[in-house]
């Protein structure tokens, strides 16, 4: 029986507004203030949260006050998810040129106005060469999904979960624009707390001490008794509370108690076993490093070294396993869209059978020529970064060829479990590994290897995430009746807006967390941990600089997670490389949705009045994640200029801060439960983290 004709939500013969100025100027708003939030919360917490649900909603509420069309707020909300996908690729590659110290970074005078240091940063070098990458695998991005949109847009077998969700909620109509204040509120609640943690109304953090055996006391015995093999033990390690960060505990809503939970096993291995037993062995040849008379908080330094120095090269090792594990997982995924690619450029676009609104987009021979074009100023911009004339030639056809795929699967993978799934980091690991075994099997090794396996693993990282998001976009416009073509313009024009400006906040995080006493990107304050793993990598296979011993460890440790059946390895080795602050307040909020979701099925919520209450939850989570992220920029701008801003207590109390976490609970427990609605109202569209 042949399936029956797709009708999208709006005929394709009726004429409807759909790419006007003011869809357009409202989305390319929206990605680079959610772009610029998620770079903040990427460099933070090693996690973006996707773009869809809030842009569709601050879409429908904005555009609905000028009484605007459904297919207008698919353009707003287009525009606006795009500039997520440019700040993932961002924060997982950009740092780690600063981290493999193959760029020098900018010198800001500090007498320098604002609109002056950024006009500085703009004159910088590395500006436009980070710009360069970021448009160039943005550009690709679009052009490669182009290629393949209908043939996977129009596979029944592609649930295209995401998709389905945001279209429904644009079907929803004001329904879902009054979800926007549960939003708003949010927002500003999040941005008020984290204020109060800035300005020391709160302490946001406290480290706790502990003893490990007792230093000049503890020995370690390695005989029977009476044996003179007796080595001195003991010291003292420390760990710290959740952080009182509402974008921590939002993102841990949102991801839920099973993945946050697996991200604070991680921090658990790296601070409750590996370090303590470091500093046990380690004790006494530790405290040498100390001033005389240091009392316990004087360890901090030493257990943050050896966790730097030690536990996060072993980390690296298991999220290289965790890498590898994942993509076998999705093998079948993965060749099933590898097939897709090459059928469709065999078999070439199918012609289309007429010129209606929904046919209309760009061509197969428009789409190739700017490739050919793009792919010419690859070669150009690799050779100008690496110095390397062969070099830089062989990393651009690695980026085209290896590129196209990935950008492919990514789309497939989208198709099938969403863009908040899409391991993009993973596939970025795996380009920028044989980009590196390539450099090093033609000779090349130092600095311009390094920078040309960056590069090639920024473009790819930029280019997946954003073909990713394309296609999660044009099933939407498939679903609604949107033009193609009015879609693959937009989001153009997003892309090359939001990889102009992306650099700025991730240069502002980086100048303000120096001017405040950090070390920029890949300390506790900007861990960046996809960045710093593609760092060591690089250096270490193309620079022959890594502590490989700390890293097979690593890799055995990986090894034995899988053996254990751990779900997500690579989410327990990012655990390990990120601060324990962080992770424990992610867990916070991961226990938060479990303690929502147990209250719901016990007050016998029907399947209806669960969907309102996950989807007021996910956004009031968002709110949090988007308010804190957009003050900390403000924050960021202030330590930029090292100004300071005002303090209200010289010695704030956490317990305070404690208190401030159940204020974030009743926002995301009660509020949400209170959502739920009539029994016998419809359920709504459920939100798609």
């Amino acid at each position: 029986m042949m399936p029956a004709k797709h009708r999208p939500f709006v005929p394709e013969d009726m004429k409807m507004r759909e790419l006007t100025w003011r869809a357009l100027l409202l989305g390319l708003m929206m990605t680079v203030v959610l772009g610029a939030a998620n770079a903040y919360l990427g460099l933070r917490a090693g996690q973006t949260i996707a773009a869809t649900y809030p842009a569709a909603v601050i879409g429908m509420a904005v555009l609905r006050l000028g009484r605007g069309s459904i297919l207008e707020e698919n353009i707003a909300r287009t525009a606006g998810t795009i500039g997520e996908s440019v700040a993932a690729g961002a924060v997982f590659t950009l740092p780690a040129f600063y981290l493999a110290h193959v760029w020098a970074p900018p010198v800001i005078p500090k007498h320098l106005g604002f609109w002056a240091s950024m006009w500085a940063l703009a004159a910088d070098p590395a500006y436009l060469k980070a710009t360069s990458l970021m448009l160039v695998g943005s550009v690709l991005g679009v052009l490669f999904v182009s290629l393949i949109r209908r043939a996977m847009v129009e596979d029944p077998e592609l649930p295209f979960p995401e998709s389905v969700a945001a279209a429904e909620i644009h079907k929803a109509g004001q329904g879902g624009a009054k979800a926007a204040k549960y939003l708003f509120y949010n927002m500003g609640f999040g941005a008020l707390v984290y204020l109060g943690g800035v300005i020391n109304i709160f302490a946001p953090d406290r480290d706790f001490f502990f003893r490990v055996g007792q230093l000049g006391k503890s020995t370690l015995r390695l005989g029977p008794l009476g044996t003179k093999q007796v080595l001195g033990a003991g010291g003292v390690s420390t760990f710290a509370a959740p952080t009182v960060s509402p974008a921590y505990i939002g993102v841990g809503y949102i991801i839920g108690p099973e993945l946050a939970a697996l991200n604070f096993s991680g921090s658990v291995v790296a601070w409750g076993l590996l370090i303590p037993l470091l500093i046990f062995f380690l004790g006494p040849q530790l405290q040498t490093y100390l001033p005389a008379g240091a009392t316990d908080e004087g360890w901090l330094g030493l257990a943050n070294a050896i966790w730097r120095f030690i536990v996060r090269p072993i980390a690296v090792g298991s999220m290289m396993v965790g890498t590898c594990y994942t993509l076998f997982r999705m093998r079948k995924n993965l060749l099933a869209g590898l097939g897709r690619a090459f059928s469709e450029l065999r078999g070439g676009a199918p012609a289309a059978e007429s010129v209606v609104r929904t046919e209309r987009y760009m061509s197969s021979r428009t789409v190739f020529a700017l490739i050919g074009c793009t792919f010419l100023l690859m070669c150009v911009l690799y050779v100008y970064l690496s110095g390397l004339i062969a070099g830089g030639i062989a990393a651009a056809l690695v980026m085209l060829i290896i590129g196209f795929f990935f950008a492919t699967v990514s789309g497939y993978l989208v198709g099938v479990i969403g863009s908040s799934n899409n391991p993009i980091s993973g596939l970025t690991l795996s380009t920028l590994v044989i980009a590196a075994l390539l450099m090093v099997s033609m000779g090349v090794s130092g600095t311009g290897g390094v920078i040309a396996v960056l590069g090639v693993a920024a473009v790819v990282c930029v280019s997946s995430a954003v073909a990713g998001e394309l296609l999660q976009d044009f099933k939407v416009g498939y679903i609604l009746g949107g033009t193609p073509r009015s879609i693959q313009i937009t989001e153009l024009i997003a892309v090359v807006v939001a990889s102009v400006v992306m650099y700025f906040p991730l240069m502002i995080l980086y100048q303000g967390n120096i001017n405040k006493g950090g070390t920029g990107f890949g300390d506790k304050a900007l861990s960046a941990p996809q960045a710093g793993l593609m760092a060591s990598l690089a250096q270490g296979i193309v620079g022959g600089d890594m502590a490989w011993p700390l890293v097979i460890t690593g890799i055995l440790l990986g090894i034995a997670m899988i053996m254990f059946k751990v779900k997500s390895p690579m989410l327990v080795a990012i655990g390990m490389y990120l601060p324990i602050a962080t992770t424990s307040g992610i867990f916070v909020g991961g226990m938060l949705r479990w303690f929502t979701d147990s209250m719901a099925k016990r007050g016998r919520l029907n399947e209806a009045q669960r969907a309102r209450v996950e989807n007021v939850g996910i956004l009031s989570a968002s709110g949090l994640i988007a308010g804190e992220a957009l003050a900390g920029l403000v924050k960021a701008m202030y330590d930029f200029q090292d100004k300071n801003l005002p303090v209200i207590f010289s010695n704030p109390s956490y317990l305070v801060g404690v208190v401030v976490i159940g204020l974030i609970a009743f926002a995301l427990i009660k509020v949400p439960l209170r959502a739920a609605g009539d029994p016998n109202e419809p359920a709504p569209p459920v939100a798609m983290m």
